[in-house]
């Protein structure tokens, strides 16, 4: 029996699991970011087998997230470029890799994120674009939003549900 997954919901984490939830998937884009192209720099840095690879990149380009170049035609290779779609992923990559180091490093951090002007790590964190204040400040919820199902919805509150200030940022 084939395994289906959840329905799509038009949750918009449950579609970016869709394409980006297999472990796999996940690192060969975290190696991507990193510069990695070739088939064979991806199963080396990963040590993944060649069959999963071939199918984890496929999905990757089916998916949009990264396109196939070819760069020898005997043999014939190709190189995997992520595409903006591929590369706006950096963040998601940045954020697991700074809830790994705070909630799942005992021993501290392997990885850091950092300046690679000053050298200093970043201390990297979510901000909403228009004032600048971190989205786990409480005043930040999830809403339905023009396009939500009943189903969202119902789940999470309207805009109109929250209590409003005076149009002031505080």
């Amino acid at each position: 029996m084939k395994r289906t997954g959840p329905a799509d919901t038009g949750c918009p984490i449950l579609r970016s699991l869709k394409y980006a939830g297999e472990p796999w998937t996940i690192l060969i884009i975290r190696d991507a970011l990193a510069g990695a192209t070739r088939f064979d720099e991806f199963q080396k840095n990963l040590n993944i087998a060649p069959n999963i690879l071939t199918a984890r990149l496929k999905a990757l380009v089916d998916g949009g997230l990264m396109e196939r170049r070819r760069y020898s035609e005997r043999p014939p290779r190709d190189e995997y470029h992520l595409t903006e779609r591929g590369s706006d992923f950096r963040q998601v990559v940045q954020a697991m890799l700074a809830w790994g180091n705070r909630h799942l490093a005992p021993e501290g951090p392997s990885v850091l994120i950092v300046n690679t002007e000053t050298g200093e790590p970043a201390d990297p964190i979510m901000v909403d674009g228009n004032t600048g204040r971190p989205l786990s400040d409480p005043i930040f919820a999830h809403a339905s939003g023009p396009a939500a199902s009943d189903r969202i919805r119902r789940r999470y509150p309207l805009i109109a549900d929250f209590p409003q200030k005076d149009n002031e940022i505080q």
